[in-house]
């Protein structure tokens, strides 16, 4: 599959760059360049650099200010919550961020645009790209409307395997076992199937690229049903 048109990422991301290179730059993988022998600067690993800075500084300036019952130590698995490399790559997934790479052949075939670390890194460079290209305002306004835009939930989403255990604990006897039911794909980009569950019931399922990552979509998935049945037993 080819990248999508960069016209339509700018759209999406509501923000339209002055230097177009800028922008291909940052959505451009090492294995593209190496593959079309481009130099080592032109593919996206200096603007991820820069952009890993800018995403740290606004995400502690936000949860400085707008947090402020938080204690330092909170805020600071707060801000891990939300810079991992899982948490980006859900934000990246939210825009389709992956369809806008350029990668190499080998990347593409082995499943690089669904890759977490490769789907973080093209954020942290977009983020490094709008920075340059805009400064730190409108890097800032990118980073609240698609990164910061639901907290709760990625820090949920990030700590979701040890929630869910403290969960079911206050439900009462049983075990939180995570099974593999399910392996899709070539052995180059498999694609994993995983369920929680506690005693005899499903939890949750949830797929990814790795073991661990259908755990963790698994784990997510139950807390949200478990959140949800309490809501309505409270109606």
């Amino acid at each position: 599959m080819q990248n999508k048109d960069l016209d339509e990422l700018e759209t999406k991301i509501r923000y339209c760059f002055r230097d177009k290179q800028i922008l291909r730059t940052a959505m451009t993988h090492s294995s593209f360049s190496n593959e079309c022998h481009m130099r080592k600067i032109d593919c996206n690993e200096r603007l991820e650099f820069l952009g890993d800075a800018v995403l740290e500084i606004t995400v502690s300036d936000y949860l400085y200010h707008l947090t402020p019952e938080l204690s330092e130590g909170k805020m600071s698995t707060t801000r891990a919550s939300i810079v991992c490399e899982p948490t980006l790559a859900l934000c990246c997934r939210e825009i389709d961020l992956g369809s806008y790479l350029l990668i190499g052949k080998g990347e593409e075939h082995t499943g690089g645009r669904e890759r977490d670390s490769i789907l973080s890194d093209a954020m942290e460079a977009l983020i490094g790209a709008i920075y340059l290209d805009g400064g730190i305002t409108s890097a800032k306004e990118f980073i609240y409307r698609f990164i910061l835009n639901d907290i709760e939930s990625k820090t949920l989403f990030y700590d979701s395997k040890s929630i869910l255990q403290e969960l079911v604990q206050a439900e009462g006897k049983g075990r939180l076992v995570y099974s593999l039911i399910d392996e899709t794909g070539p052995d180059h980009a498999k694609t994993f199937t995983a369920e929680a569950r506690f005693g005899d019931t499903v939890l949750g399922t949830g797929s990814g690229k790795s073991k661990k990552a259908a755990e963790q979509e698994a784990a997510y998935a139950a807390i949200l049903r478990i959140k949800q049945r309490k809501n309505e037993d409270r109606k």
